[in-house]
């Protein structure tokens, strides 16, 4: 038999089943058959034995239908109904409602409704009571899976606290691949670079001359050997020398290693809470501290440095040249630092050191040169708040030559002329000013000419001019400035 549907109505041509045939139809392909007369009170029903979880539903013949529905669901069966109404003609379409029994028992079924004689109508349903169950299961194993990434989130966190916080330096390492799984900052410290940087990257290549196979060979061997349980080592990035204690451990059937890190230069030390020690001073000293790379560019500066150049925090100044905060700019960090270059350390060097709001305060610095054992370059200074009048490099020599030079100039008022006068002025100032210059600068006169912003070759002219500089020095100054 053939059916199609034309213009809303349904066409069927063959052979139907009779009436007699009907009603075991209906129960052999539903699992719940309901009849409904128009006032909606059930006249029969019919359960399929196959469902065993509907129970026996005899004591629903002679009531109200509604009344074994879930407030939901009579609410969406009426909104149905009265859909069907208004197109008669309209193909069933299924729905979903709960029944609810002695208040307590609930069950869902998908029902297709049919029209009988006479109003009446017959809901022919399928148990949806185990299909709810699973997805039920489904719900609860979602939500504790949620619960179990939330707990694990939560341990990962923990371990991550932990191993960061840790002081000894710890690296995880995953002995298949041999790339470092992870480490904390410590171990990054000792390594020259920052955890992000390292974290993934193949462990062999963190040291120098090391190649990967002969790399984890050589920690295995360790792992198992009965003495010097550890291998000597040399970080890639800072030369520093380096001793790894290795050991396996397992973690949900795989296999890990676990490496601590120990600085051979902190092991020879006689005091092994120096590194401890050395950072409270840094960080608590009443006297600005500023460690800087090669070209002076600040790296670290402690409280101190912050409060003298009225600075909130330290990103304020981080990277910034010092020279920045320096009154004299370049030439006051450019003379620092190449003298403690030549000679290790510089001490006393007096100079102003300026405010991020343009305010002076007097201040002495003392440098020193910290690139050691072929590491980066970088230099540490120390600057001390003095007092206006204690200027160390300013010397009683031009306080004494400017009064003498006066008392010269005020002898000469009556015998010359203003004009003479006022260029006997200038010549004292200028000569007070070059002494100045080269008093502060340690006799670098190359410094000095650009501290008063003038060429080396007119400095040399001015020194001979003034009696500072003899005219054969002169003349080898001048014939190296060419």
């Amino acid at each position: 038999m053939t059916t199609e549907k034309h213009s809303g109505q349904w066409f069927r041509a063959g052979v139907l089943p009779d009436a007699s045939d009907v009603l075991g139809l209906i129960e052999q392909s539903s699992d719940i058959a309901v009849f409904l007369n128009k006032n909606h009170i059930i006249e029969g029903i019919s359960v399929n034995p196959e469902c065993p979880s509907l129970g026996c539903l005899d004591h629903w013949v002679g009531r109200d239908f509604n009344s074994f529905l879930t407030e939901e669901s009579r609410e969406k069966l009426a909104i149905r109904l009265q859909a069907m109404e208004r197109q008669p003609n309209e193909a069933p379409r299924p729905i979903e409602i709960n029944h609810a029994d002695n208040t307590a028992w609930e069950f869902p079924v998908r029902y297709s409704i049919h029209r009988a004689r006479d109003g009446a109508l017959l809901l022919a349903g399928r148990d949806m009571q185990p299909i709810a169950e699973v997805q039920q299961r489904l719900l609860a194993e979602q939500i504790a899976r949620e619960r179990d990434q939330q707990k694990l989130r939560g341990e990962e966190t923990f371990y991550r606290v932990v191993l960061d916080a840790s002081k000894t330096p710890i690296v995880l390492v995953d002995p298949d691949q041999g790339r470092i799984r992870n480490l904390n900052s410590a171990a990054a410290m000792l390594l020259g670079a920052k955890p992000d940087a390292l974290s993934g990257n193949a462990f062999a290549q963190a040291f120098e001359g090391r190649r990967r196979s002969e790399f984890m060979e050589a920690l295995r061997s360790a792992t198992e050997a009965e003495e010097h349980r550890f291998i000597e080592v040399t970080s890639r990035r800072n030369s520093l020398p380096l001793r790894l204690y290795p050991e396996f451990f397992r973690a949900a059937g795989k296999l890990f290693l676990l490496c601590c890190l120990e600085s051979v230069s902190d092991e020879d030390g006689t005091n092994p809470q120096m590194s401890t020690s050395l950072l409270s001073l840094f960080t608590s000293a009443s006297d600005a501290i500023v460690l800087t790379d090669g070209k002076g560019n600040i790296r670290e500066a402690n409280e101190a440095f912050l409060i003298m150049t009225d600075a909130l925090q330290l990103r304020d100044v981080k990277d910034r040249p010092l020279s920045d905060f320096l009154a004299r700019g370049m030439v006051d960090l450019k003379l620092m630092l190449e003298s403690a270059t030549k000679r290790e350390r510089l001490k006393g060097y007096a100079t102003q050191l300026m405010s991020v709001a343009g305010t002076r305060v007097n201040v002495e610095i003392s440098a020193a040169n910290l690139h050691k054992n072929g590491g980066e370059p970088g230099f540490g200074l120390i600057i001390r708040d003095v007092q206006p009048v204690e200027m160390p490099n300013a010397g009683a020599s031009p306080a004494a030559v400017s009064e003498d030079a006066m008392k010269s100039v005020m002898d000469l008022v009556g015998t010359a002329s203003l004009k003479q006068l006022v260029s006997a002025t200038s010549d004292v100032v200028e000569k007070m000013c070059i002494e100045t210059a080269v008093q502060l600068t340690g006799n670098n006169r190359v410094a000095a000419a650009e501290m008063l912003g003038v060429s080396r070759q007119s400095l040399y002219v001015k020194l001979r001019k003034h009696g500072l500089i003899g005219d054969e020095a002169s003349d080898t100054d001048s014939g190296g400035e060419k």
